[in-house]
């Protein structure tokens, strides 16, 4: 069976590296196909991530071993060689010789005997002679690029925003994997019960670290349990939970939520409402407009309207002033969520972010019109790049002069925020390494109310 999971990996990272597909949805096609038992699925994973996580310190170690170059090698070839190298590297429980003699076998049925000799050859010449020493390279964006397998151009541009010390603390956080966290929905129950229950469906946790409405798995499957079928809690992460409460939402409000799906923050902001007055959620795609409903409906929530619509086109389908807060959980670079999706950082070129930028401000410009004077915009991103974040904020009130920071977002914070908050601004940027969860961004403006001639703010 292990050599079925080993050659399992491959094709799932050579469609990756073939057609940029998702590695999450091909991953899970993958078992479902196969059919495999609980701890092939794991080692699947653990060779399909890290593979996919490792990809350019593996190829960079492997250079100096392929004569005619990487480039030159078919591509299954080429997967093959990094996934036994990453576990030579970075896997502990499994000897060197078992994963040579995999890769000879798999190499044989793929290929011919030249091609598996080739692989037996720079496996075991690596065996004996081991890998270059990574932390000898002088050049700082070089090394880190190369020490975390990060894309070069993105660590030399963290560094410029961040300087060097979070650039490699930032890059070290996204090699290390996601805790699981759950929200609690409010209106059904609390943390102490759910807690209490699961450890009944033997899932083991304990309370969050950032959101009050967090719970954090220690080991064990969230959404196996009767609990999330029941909409007792959703699958999010701590930096997402913020959003919600950030933009403070009151009973019988109306909201907007521009860019909805997949539903986390839409349903979180219904919850709070405690089902009473009306969500409206936005999204360009009709199959992601799905998945809000199906959320809202596990959760048992009937104040949310769903809508496929592209949310610059909202003032031609609502009038001006009809909401009370808007939440524009932007469309990103997804640079804060790396360690959850590594294909992003390989898929991604510097070019895309001014074109998400670009994006990013169109739909805060169109959505301003629909809010009420004295109604509370909040801008998110999962993203750590200030040019999708800070700079978009500077710039929307740089065009709005009828909008302001909105001073009360602060003490809507969570206590270990605090620390990172600008007294004279209302935004906040997550990175990876502060507390364990997604890079974020948030950023509150209030529309200024006009009486008499006068701005009261």
């Amino acid at each position: 069976m292990k050599q079925n999971v080993r050659s399992t990996a491959v094709d799932v990272l050579l469609k990756i590296e073939q057609n940029q597909a998702y590695s999450n949805l091909l991953l899970n096609q993958a078992i479902q196909k196969a059919d495999l038992n609980k701890k092939d699925i794991g080692l699947l994973t653990e060779l399909v991530y890290g593979t996919l996580q490792r990809k350019n310190t593996l190829d960079y170690l492997l250079e100096p071993y392929v004569a005619k170059g990487l480039h030159k090698l078919d591509k299954w070839v080429l997967v093959l060689l990094r996934m036994s190298l990453y576990q030579m590297i970075y896997l502990d429980k499994i000897p060197d010789h078992a994963i040579i003699n995999e890769a000879v076998e798999i190499a044989k049925k793929r290929g011919h005997k030249g091609i598996s000799g080739m692989v037996n050859g720079v496996l075991r010449k690596i065996q004996r002679e081991g890998t270059a020493d990574l932390s000898s390279i002088s050049e700082d964006g070089k090394r880190l690029a190369l020490q975390y397998s990060m894309p070069e151009w993105l660590v030399k541009r963290w560094i410029k925003q961040y300087g060097l010390e979070n650039t490699e603390k930032m890059s070290a956080a996204n090699l290390e994997p996601a805790p699981v966290t759950g929200r609690v929905n409010r209106m059904k129950s609390n943390r102490e019960n759910v807690l209490e229950s699961l450890e009944g469906e033997g899932i083991e946790g304990s309370n969050g670290d950032l959101s009050p409405d967090a719970i954090k798995l220690k080991k064990g499957s969230l959404s196996h349990t009767s609990l999330f079928k029941e909409g007792y809690v959703t699958i999010q992460d701590e930096s997402s939970m913020l959003v919600a409460r950030a933009l403070n939402p009151s009973m019988n409000e109306k909201i907007l939520d521009a860019c909805a799906a997949p539903g986390g923050k839409t349903t979180h902001i219904a919850e709070l409402l405690n089902n009473t007055g009306e969500v409206t959620a936005l999204d360009l795609h009709p199959h992601k407009v799905k998945l809000i409903q199906e959320q809202a409906d596990r959760l048992g929530l009937t104040n949310i309207k769903t809508e496929a619509l592209d949310s610059r086109k909202a003032v031609e389908r609502f009038s001006s002033s009809s909401f009370d807060r808007i939440l524009v959980d932007a469309p990103c670079s997804g640079f804060g969520v790396i360690r959850k999706k590594p294909d992003i950082k390989w898929s991604k070129k510097e070019e895309d972010i001014h074109r998400i930028a670009e994006i990013q401000l169109q739909i805060l410009d169109k959505v301003a019109e629909l809010l009420k004077p004295g109604g509370t915009l909040l801008y998110s991103t999962c993203t750590v790049d200030t040019e999708e974040n800070n700079e978009i904020a500077d710039a929307f009130l740089k065009h709005h002069p009828d909008f302001e920071w909105d001073m009360t977002f602060n003490e809507r914070l969570p206590e270990p925020l605090k620390p990172y908050l600008k007294p004279a601004e209302a935004q906040v940027q997550i990175l990876p390494h502060y507390f364990n969860s997604d890079g974020f961004y948030l950023a509150c403006f209030k529309k200024k109310t006009t009486t008499g001639g006068e701005t009261q703010c």
